[in-house]
């Protein structure tokens, strides 16, 4: 007999590790990672190729006919990579011009319906992992397990400016730490879906904890809920 599956949905802020521990856990689990902020990423990332200002609701808005996005299994990384129209964007949406911009198209309602609808067709036979801002609230409110990741804004930025360094890019520690702040304060005070900390979640602070003691702590949830699904 097949075993239940649950739907987990991950929350928090910009470079807590939302996505680490997601594809962990998928990949523990046997379950799908959908990384939705790379979703947002890649309308985002359209969006500037179209020489569409990304605060310019109704240009952004009529492109979404345009859009077709999935995912692939990248057998070099073991990761799922987001393709838009047929092309691995997966290393062009991962920048501070992508980032600088993701919020204000990510607050627009038409995109984040666009996208909500897609997610929650992936998500409905269960045994999903997804991570994102409004993941527990809204596109998966009825996820088993919710896990709403946080930690001190310094500690985010730097985890941040390193993968940005490791990967080519020249930046500085205070436009990382200015661009997570930025982010912070329209992910969490947009009208549309706000990032919200509710009772519903488990919080998980990682500013001192190691990535193995991170994946601990989530595992023994992930076997908790498990164990109340009927039968």
């Amino acid at each position: 007999m097949q075993k239940a599956k649950i739907n987990i949905a991950i929350d928090g802020y910009s470079s807590c590790g939302k996505g680490t521990l997601a594809r962990y856990l998928a990949t523990q689990l046997g379950y799908q990672f959908i990384d939705s902020g790379a979703m947002y990423r890649a309308v985002t990332y359209y969006a500037l190729l179209k020489k569409c200002h990304p605060e310019n609701e109704a240009e952004v808005l009529s492109l979404l006919d345009q859009i077709d996005l999935s995912f692939e299994k990248n057998q070099a990384t073991d990761r799922f990579d987001i393709v838009l129209n047929g092309e691995n964007i997966e290393g062009k949406i991962r920048n501070l011009e992508v980032a600088k911009w993701v919020s204000p198209v990510a607050r627009i309602s038409g995109v984040r319906s666009f996208l909500v609808k897609q997610q929650q067709s992936i998500a409905a036979q269960k045994g999903v992992v997804m991570d994102g801002r409004d993941i527990g609230t809204v596109v998966l409110a009825d996820a088993e397990l919710k896990i709403f990741m946080t930690a001190r804004p310094e500690i985010r930025a730097q985890r941040r400016l390193k993968e940005l360094v490791d990967s080519g890019m020249e930046v500085t520690f205070e436009a990382v730490l200015q661009n997570l702040n930025e982010r912070d304060l329209i992910d969490s005070t947009r009208a549309d879906s706000p990032l919200l900390l509710t009772e519903a979640y488990h919080l998980l602070d990682n500013s001192d904890l190691s990535v193995a003691e991170q994946n601990t702590l989530a595992m023994t949830w992930v076997k908790e809920a498990l164990q109340k699904l009927p039968g």
